[in-house]
């Protein structure tokens, strides 16, 4: 499951929380995804949880895809 989330601090780029992996973050540009980077330094006073829809123009990978069979 992938979590997104927006820094009030880092307003270009998404953070996303992938469980069993940790916390990436990557830009909030189209194909931001193929470039994302461990987060490190993250303030939770600055995070806000967002629909993961919102980043699909950045590639996330879409919640169909990411159903295990």
């Amino acid at each position: 499951m992938i979590k997104l989330y927006r820094d009030a601090l880092r307003p270009k780029n998404w953070v996303a929380y992938i469980e069993n992996v940790g916390w990436v973050a990557f830009p909030a540009a189209q194909n931001g995804w193929e470039h994302r980077t461990p987060a490190r330094g993250l303030d939770p006073l600055y995070l806000r949880e967002v629909p993961l829809e919102n980043g699909y123009g950045a590639g996330i990978p879409q919640r169909e895809l990411l159903k295990v069979a």
